[in-house]
C-alpha cells in the first residue's frame, strides 16, 4: 500500500513507529469479498430452507404461494438485508457498537444478542441430532428400516416389512386404522430410541448420552472453525456454504428419477389461486422471508462489519437474498420428489406423508430413504447436508456474540484474547444445551424455537427501521451510504426503508398476534407454566430496549426531559467510519490531536498537512482492507 508520498507501508506500520499495529489488522477482515458473500449465504440458508419452506409452500397453495413470497422478498426482505449490511459496514462495528448512531437505542443491540444466544443454544442441538443420524447411517441396513427392534411397538408397520405387497398391507391397515394408528419404524426410532421421549415437558428424565456426545462434537467443530474469528471461518465457508448445493443436486437427480416423483412435485407446485386472497398466506410468506434471511439476529451487521469500507454491499445484499430464496424453492423439489415416491409406494396421498420441522428431517425423509437401493449412502449425504446447513448459521450466531463482547470492551487485552472469549461462549453454549439432550429435550427445543425468536425479532426489526430512518434521519443515512458506496441508495430502497418495510413488519407483528395458537407437539399440549416461560423468553430480548433507553435518558445531560431525550438520541461523537482516512465531509475531524505526537517523528515535511494525515491514520492492512476498532478522534 502506498501513501501519498510513495512511502511503502506494510501491515499498517508507519515510518518512525516501527511495529505499531493497525487496529484494523487486529480486529480482523475477510480475506476477500467471496468469503463475505459465502458466509452470508451460509448464514441465511439454514435448516428452515429445507424443512420449513417446502411445507409452507404446499400448505399455502403450492405455486400460488411463490407470488406473495417473492413480493415480500422484494419489498421487505432485500431492503432490510441491505439496511443491515450497510449499517454494519459503515461503522465497522458489531451489533452493539453500531448504536453510536443513536445511543438511546443500544438496547436493540442487546436484544439482538439475547435472540442470537437463544437460537445459538437450540440450533446446535438440532445439528447434534443430525450428527447422531449421520453416524448411525454408517451401517449396511439403516436402523429405522424394520419393525423388529427392541424399541418397536406392535403398532409399528414398516414400508418394507412382510412378504405381502405393501399396497395390500396398506389396505389392510386402512381397515385397522379405526382401532389403531400406523406408526412407522422411523417414527418409533426417533421417539422411542433417539429421544426416548418422556410424557411431559417437566419430566426431564435422564440425559441421552449419545446426543450429549454429539452436542460436544458439534460445539468443538464450531469452535475450531471460529478459532481465529473471521480469518478461519472465512476459509471454512468455501466448503460449508457450497457443498450443500452439491448434495442437494445429487438428491434432486436421484429423486426425480423415482416413480411417483412427479406426483410429489405437482403437489408442491400446483397453484391454488383462491388461497392468494387468504391473509394467512401473505402472513406466512412475510414471516418466512423475514426469519429465513436472518434479519434482526445481529449476524448481518456483524458479518458486514468485517468488510472493506467501500465494498458494494448493495450488490451483495441482492445476490445473497435471491440465492437464499432460490435455495428454498430448489430444496422443495428435493423433498417433494422423494415424498411423492413414498406416497406412491404406500398408495396414499402425498399430504399423508408430508411434514415439516424435525418431523420431516428425522422421520418422514429418513423413512423414504429406506425404500431406495443403497439407502445408507443417501442417508449419510442427507444428514451431512443438514449438518453443513446448520453450521453455516451457527458460525455467524457465535461470531455475533463474540464480536459484540470484544467490540464493547474494546481494549487491546481482549482483542488479543479473542480466542478465549470464543472458547468461553462455546463452553457456555454447550452447558446451556445439555437440558435439551434430556428425554424432554425436544419439548424445550420447540418451545425455544416458537417463542424465543418469533415476534421479538419483528419488534426489534421495526424499532431498528424507525431509529435509523426517523430518529437518526433518512437524509443523514442516505448521505452515509453515498459516502460509502459512491451512490445514494436507489429511490425504491429509500421508499421501502421509510414506509413500505416498516409497514410490512408491523403487518407481520399483527398477523403473528392474531394467528397465535398455544404450542403443541403431536398430541402433547404444553402446560400453562411452560407457555409462560416461552413468553418470558420472548420478552427477555424485547425488554432490553426500554430498559436501556430509560437508563440512557437518565444518564444524559440536560435540565428538562426533552433535552435529555435529544441528547440520548443524538449520534455520539465517535459515530461514523472507523478509519480516519474514510472520515471525510461531516465526519472530518476539526483538529486531530494525534498530529502533534508525530511532529517530532517527521520534523520537516514540505507537505506537512498531508503527511500528518498519513501518519495519524492507521493505514490500510496488507490485504488492502481497513478496519479499526474504535477511533476516538
Amino acid at each position: 500500500v502506498d501513501t501519498p508520498h510513495g512511502i511503502s507501508l506494510q501491515n499498517g506500520t508507519v515510518p518512525g513507529e516501527q511495529g505499531k499495529q493497525n487496529k484494523s489488522v487486529k480486529r480482523g477482515n475477510w480475506g476477500n469479498q467471496i468469503e463475505f458473500v459465502l458466509t452470508s449465504v451460509g448464514y441465511a440458508v439454514g435448516l428452515g430452507n429445507v424443512w420449513r419452506f417446502p411445507y409452507l409452500c404446499y400448505r399455502n397453495g403450492g405455486g400460488a404461494f411463490m407470488f406473495p413470497y417473492f413480493i415480500m422478498l422484494v419489498f421487505c426482505g432485500i431492503p432490510l438485508f441491505f439496511m443491515e449490511l450497510s449499517f454494519g459496514q459503515f461503522a465497522s462495528q458489531g451489533c452493539l457498537g453500531v448504536w453510536r448512531v443513536s445511543p438511546m437505542f443500544k438496547g436493540v443491540g442487546y436484544g439482538m444478542m439475547v435472540v442470537s444466544t437463544y437460537i445459538g443454544i437450540y440450533y446446535n442441538v438440532v445439528i447434534c441430532i443430525a450428527f447422531y443420524y449421520f453416524f448411525v447411517s454408517m451401517t449396511r441396513v439403516l436402523p429405522w428400516t424394520y419393525c423388529s427392534n427392541p424399541w418397536n411397538t406392535p403398532d409399528c408397520v414398516g414400508v418394507l416389512d412382510g412378504n405381502i405387497s405393501s399396497r395390500a398391507a396398506l389396505n389392510l391397515t386402512h381397515l385397522l386404522n379405526t382401532t389403531q394408528k400406523r406408526t412407522s419404524p422411523s417414527e418409533e426410532y426417533w421417539r422411542r430410541y433417539v429421544l426416548d421421549l418422556s410424557d411431559d415437558i417437566g419430566n426431564l428424565g435422564e440425559v441421552r448420552l449419545p446426543l450429549l456426545g454429539c452436542l460436544g462434537v458439534s460445539w468443538v467443530v464450531v469452535f475450531l472453525c471460529l478459532i481465529k474469528g473471521v480469518k478461519s471461518s472465512g476459509k471454512v465457508v468455501y466448503f460449508t456454504a457450497t457443498f450443500p448445493y452439491v448434495v442437494l443436486t445429487i438428491l434432486f437427480v436421484r429423486g426425480i428419477t423415482l416413480d411417483g416423483a412427479l406426483t410429489g412435485i405437482m403437489y408442491y407446485l400446483t397453484p391454488q389461486w383462491d388461497k392468494i386472497l387468504n391473509a394467512k398466506v401473505w402472513g406466512d410468506a412475510a414471516s418466512q422471508i423475514f426469519y429465513s434471511l436472518g434479519c434482526a439476529w445481529g449476524g448481518l451487521i456483524t458479518m458486514a462489519s468485517y468488510n472493506k469500507f467501500h465494498n458494494n454491499c448493495y450488490r451483495d445484499s441482492i445476490i445473497i437474498s435471491i440465492t437464499n430464496c432460490a435455495t428454498s424453492v430448489y430444496a422443495g423439489f428435493v423433498i417433494f420428489s422423494i415424498l411423492g415416491f413414498m406416497a406412491n409406494h404406500l398408495g396414499v396421498d402425498v399430504s399423508k406423508v408430508a411434514d415439516h420441522g424435525p418431523g420431516l428431517a428425522f422421520v418422514a425423509y429418513p423413512e423414504a430413504l429406506t425404500l431406495l437401493p443403497i439407502s445408507p449412502l443417501w442417508s449419510i449425504l442427507f444428514f451431512f447436508m443438514l449438518i453443513l446447513l446448520g453450521l453455516g448459521t451457527q458460525f455467524c450466531l457465535l461470531e455475533t456474540l463474540v464480536t459484540a463482547i470484544v467490540d464493547e470492551v474494546g481494549n487491546e487485552w481482549i482483542i488479543r484474547r479473542k480466542t478465549f472469549v470464543t472458547l468461553g461462549v462455546a463452553v457456555a453454549g454447550f452447558l446451556l444445551g445439555v437440558p435439551l439432550t434430556t428425554q424432554a429435550g425436544i419439548y424445550w427445543l420447540l418451545l425455544m424455537d416458537n417463542y424465543a425468536a418469533s415476534f421479538s425479532l419483528v419488534i426489534i426489526s421495526c424499532i431498528m427501521c424507525v431509529a435509523i430512518m426517523y430518529i437518526y434521519g433518512h437524509r443523514n443515512y442516505f448521505k452515509d451510504i453515498e459516502m460509502m458506496l459512491g451512490f445514494p441508495p436507489p429511490l425504491f430502497f429509500q421508499i421501502c426503508w421509510r414506509f413500505i418495510s416498516p409497514a410490512i413488519i408491523f403487518f407481520i407483528l399483527v398477523f403473528t398476534v392474531i394467528q397465535y395458537r398455544p404450542i403443541s407437539y403431536n398430541d402433547y399440549v404444553y402446560p400453562t407454566w411452560a407457555i409462560s416461560i416461552g413468553f418470558l423468553m420472548a420478552l427477555s430480548s424485547v425488554i432490553c430496549i426500554p430498559i436501556y433507553a430509560i437508563y440512557k435518558v437518565c444518564r444524559s445531560e440536560g435540565d428538562t426531559l426533552l433535552e435529555r431525550l435529544k441528547n440520548a438520541t443524538k449520534a455520539s461523537k465517535d459515530w461514523g467510519p472507523a478509519l480516519p482516512e474514510h472520515r471525510s465531509g461531516r465526519y472530518a475531524p476539526a483538529f486531530s490531536p494525534s498530529t502533534e505526537s508525530h511532529l517530532e517523528v517527521q520534523p520537516l515535511q514540505p507537505e506537512k498537512g498531508r503527511s500528518e494525515a498519513a501518519a495519524a491514520s492507521p493505514v490500510q492492512g496488507s490485504n488492502g482492507s481497513a478496519h479499526s476498532q474504535d477511533s476516538r478522534l
